[in-house]
């Protein structure tokens, strides 16, 4: 199993003494950093616009080139380039992609996503052709990376016969990704024949294993990949906290971190929260919800606790209404969840074996969310080197080899 960092640029207050959003891209890159010196693999960068509450990861080809020249072996990933057409041009994914690959000297990974919400309003993405645009763009970005000249002629993107510069230094091209949320992202990523990245969210580690199947019954049906070679690596994001101690890791509020993305994160997709409490509730991704015509259907009241409602979800919906939720109850409430890998170093590798029990290759391990201090996510970042990836590398030699 491979160890990633899966990074989103995030706050979760309005700035302090001496914060503002250039010292948040300074930690940020100083995380980096620390993450190279700490073994892990490759940096994942997302994309979302419009959510300073959230994200500020809105120019993510820019911090990865800052950190590509600040780096000299870690890997720099795009998890995911929003691929609808009016949000992002492919011939523009392609030239910027080719670009961070020359400058990285041939690190580059590329992910794109369908997104949603806030950002297709924001963009004026037509939901009935998004999907459509993700698997277009797939299938165009490694024929331009790879022709000398490419064309495309549809009802919905032209390009005339162009040369497309710069071109790729990984031969034949950077390896290829989808950012996966439903049983259908996950099989159409499979059946193109690019990896999968997928989330829990609060989800159990079971249904996301049911997703990775997904993803190997596209593969079986894969009979004309996007690009010139099949990926079939499996990415799963969680957030992951390592500190000395139980107590150390209630004391830099990882776990209360963790519920305050979950109830930010429904503001960037535009879906209301008692539809992410609902899925959660059932077991199931939240983000699973905005590909289902149930939305309408589900309770509008988004606090409200129901009998039925998991601790879980109760505490959220409490954080939700503004209720004072402490460290300690906050890690009480998540440790108990296979997906959430908060702790003691020891504590954290038993909650990875659950990931590799489902078949996942690569843990993208979000260190920097909420209001945990910088210098407990490097510290974090450090531990997981000396002790996560230890654990589980004989396991990947043996699949290697």
């Amino acid at each position: 199993m491979k160890f990633d960092v899966f990074c989103e640029i995030q706050r979760a207050f309005p700035w302090g003494d001496g914060q503002d959003e250039a010292s948040l891209f300074r930690e940020t890159i100083a995380q980096a950093k620390a993450a190279e010196a700490a073994g892990f693999e490759t940096w994942w960068q997302v994309e979302h616009h419009g959510a300073p509450q959230f994200i500020y990861s809105s120019a993510p080809e820019i911090i990865l080139t800052a950190i590509a020249m600040a780096t000299e072996r870690l890997r720099i990933g795009h998890a995911g380039v929003l691929a609808p057409f009016n949000i992002n041009s492919p011939l523009r994914v392609a030239e910027r992609g080719a670009t961070l690959d020359v400058l990285s000297g041939g690190r580059f990974e590329l992910g794109l996503a369908k997104s949603g919400g806030k950002e297709w309003e924001t963009f004026g993405v037509n939901p009935e052709t998004a999907r459509d645009q993700v698997r277009d763009a797939m299938h165009m970005i490694p024929r331009m990376w790879t022709e000398a000249e490419f064309s495309w002629d549809s009802p919905d993107y032209k390009v005339p016969p162009r040369e497309v510069v710069p071109k790729p230094v990984q031969q034949p091209h950077p390896r290829l990704w989808q950012t996966c949320g439903s049983p259908e992202s996950f099989f159409m990523a499979g059946e193109m024949g690019v990896g999968a990245l997928g989330t829990t969210l609060l989800s159990p580690v079971a249904f996301l294993g049911q997703m990775l199947c997904e993803h190997y019954r596209g593969m079986t049906a894969c009979t004309s990949p996007a690009g010139k070679f099949v990926n079939r690596e499996k990415g799963c994001f969680t957030f992951v906290h390592l500190a000395e101690s139980r107590d150390k890791a209630i004391a830099n509020g990882a776990s209360w971190s963790a519920l305050w993305y979950v109830n930010a994160a429904p503001v960037v997709f535009k879906v209301p929260r008692s539809v992410w409490y609902d899925m959660i509730k059932a077991g199931l991704h939240p983000n699973a919800a905005r590909d289902t015509a149930a939305l309408q259907a589900l309770d509008p009241n988004e606090t409200q606790i129901k009998d039925d409602d998991p601790e879980v979800v109760r505490v959220l919906k409490r954080m939700a209404v503004g209720e004072t939720i402490s460290n300690e109850e906050a890690q009480e409430v998540l440790e108990v969840l296979d997906c959430v890998v908060i702790g003691d170093p020891d504590h954290c590798v038993g909650k990875i074996k659950g990931y590799e029990a489902i078949g996942a290759d690569r843990m993208m391990c979000m260190m920097q969310y909420g209001s945990i201090p910088p210098e407990a996510v490097l510290r974090s970042l450090d531990l997981a080197g000396r002790h996560l990836r230890p654990a589980f590398a004989g396991a990947a030699a043996e699949r290697v080899a």
